[in-house]
């Protein structure tokens, strides 16, 4: 897929680890120039330093409008555009369920995965628009389709960043600006926050092996399996396609 992106601009939020650093470097191998953000400064820098001059590290809070503004006019410095948005930051939390109502938690996970997915769409539109188009690229999740007992919070964001992305793709069509925004859905992944929950448990080969039989291929996937369709979202391969909601989860929704 070498060259599919010469000449694209990228901006991966939550690139300090998971799905957005392993998107940003395969955007970067694909051809893209990319600013990785994060809140987490040695982890954002460690994935910069992986793209050489293809990539840098700002610094970014996505819940702050300010903190947007500032991430969009660095790449805007660097690069002079912006092609491709991977709102891929996002959090969750062990007592996030009805009966431990702690409001501080919903609203922590709340404003970063959904206020931060929306002010990301709302602050890039028109630096694509000047470029001339772009492709929004939202993580969503199985659990924004399917609930969750002991993912409250989480679920409610990720439904909303399901109907956020579509309502997005519906103005940005009317606008006729070009911009097409899609939602990756990604079922259990093997990825670090996965791997760090199954360090605290018991039996961690049994727990694996319970999470993947959740999944019709009968197995975990990776931020490879993420990764490769940001790719194709972020390229002309997908021009037609927007306001789609696409799974990346190995058939855990046919169970």
């Amino acid at each position: 897929m070498s060259g599919k992106l010469e000449n694209k601009v990228a901006l991966v939020t939550g690139g300090a680890s998971g799905f957005g650093r392993q998107s940003a470097i395969r955007l970067s191998e694909c051809g893209a120039l990319v600013c990785v953000s994060d809140i987490n400064e040695d982890g954002g820098q460690e994935t910069a330093k992986m793209l050489g001059t293809r990539g840098f590290f700002h610094k970014h809070d996505v819940t702050k409008q300010e903190g947007w503004k500032e991430v969009i006019g660095a790449t805007l410095d660097r690069f002079s555009k912006l092609d491709i948005l991977l709102n891929s930051a996002g959090v969750d939390h062990p007592k996030d369920n009805v009966e431990e109502p702690d409001d501080t938690v919903w609203r922590f996970i709340l404003d970063v995965n959904l206020h931060g997915t929306f002010l990301g769409c709302r602050q890039v539109i028109p630096s694509m628009r000047r470029a001339g188009g772009g492709s929004i690229i939202n993580l969503g999740s199985i659990l924004g389709l399917k609930g969750d007992g002991g993912a409250l919070a989480y679920c409610a964001s990720k439904g909303g960043v399901r109907l956020l992305t579509k309502s997005i793709a519906r103005y940005c069509g009317k606008e006729k600006n070009g911009i097409r925004c899609n939602a990756i859905c990604p079922g259990y992944m093997l990825t670090g926050l996965l791997r760090k929950y199954l360090d605290t448990t018991n039996d961690k080969e049994d727990q694996h092996a319970k999470l993947a039989s959740l999944h019709a291929l009968g197995r975990l996937g990776d931020a490879d399996d993420v990764a490769n369709l940001v790719v194709y979202l972020a390229s002309d391969d997908s021009r037609f396609i927007t306001g789609a909601e696409l799974l990346v989860d190995g058939g855990y929704t046919t169970m």
